[in-house]
């Protein structure tokens, strides 16, 4: 994939799995700080919109995949759901802080049985699957039929304005300021990463595939972030 500004090419394949890994466990130790900073705080409240949007009642068995540092996982687990996290990291799982069971593994390849959990949480992960398609029938292939999925990512502005502020914070002052506390790489290449991520219509089509209905995708503070919610409907489709 071709970058802009004479920026190295993005990862692709098995380099791109490398990549994800070595720099989420270089980030790790400053993750939750760096992100804090750079969202002003309102990461918080689009992780409890994601738990929300779950809509399953309490003692709900729920997987946190890609959990990083635990913040979706320690959320879950306040609303009374039995949350599992899993990551391809082992940095982000030293550092995870959640107090719920972790497991190492790829989402393309979840240790875990048919069905197993009542739903699935994913935050701002997306992006970071080197098999996009094949993670989404993992995720769907570990919940109940009728169970729910509920996926955080970022997203861009529909207002010039909003846009245009934006772009210039996410592209060029989060990098910075990820210098500054943590990884200056890593921050420049998580703007770019965006790349990566299918466009709403394409994202919706993967989801409906990997077996799901009912796939929505809304705006989170104006397009800041965005909030993918899906169904599982019977048997999911073997790749």
């Amino acid at each position: 994939m071709a970058a802009r500004g004479g920026a190295p090419p993005l990862p692709r394949g098995e380099a791109k799995t490398e990549h994800v890994r070595t720099m989420f466990d270089a980030i790790a130790p400053r993750y939750d700080l760096v992100n804090r900073l750079m969202t002003f705080g309102l990461d918080q409240r689009w992780r409890r919109d994601t738990i929300d949007a779950l809509a399953l009642p309490p003692g709900s068995a729920v997987l946190d995949v890609a959990c990083g540092t635990g913040d979706l996982s320690r959320l879950a687990a306040r609303r009374g759901y039995r949350v599992i996290g899993a990551d391809l990291s082992r940095g982000m799982l030293r550092a995870n802080r959640a107090g719920v069971p972790l497991a190492e593994a790829d989402t393309t390849c979840l240790p875990f049985h048919d069905g197993a959990f009542d739903g699935v949480l994913c935050g701002y992960a997306l992006r970071n699957f080197t098999d996009l398609p094949a993670a989404l029938r993992e995720i769907v292939r570990v919940i109940r039929p009728g169970g729910r999925i509920a996926m955080l990512e970022v997203d861009a502005p529909a207002s010039p304005v909003l846009k245009a502020g934006y772009r210039v914070w996410f592209n060029h002052a989060v990098p910075v300021l990820g210098g500054l506390l943590s990884d200056r790489e890593a921050y420049r290449y998580l703007p770019r990463s965006v790349a990566y991520l299918p466009r709403p219509a394409a994202l919706r089509r993967l989801v409906r595939e990997a077996g799901c209905s009912g796939v929505g995708i809304r705006p989170l503070s104006g397009g800041l972030s965005q909030l993918v919610v899906a169904t599982r409907v019977g048997t999911p489709p073997r790749a």
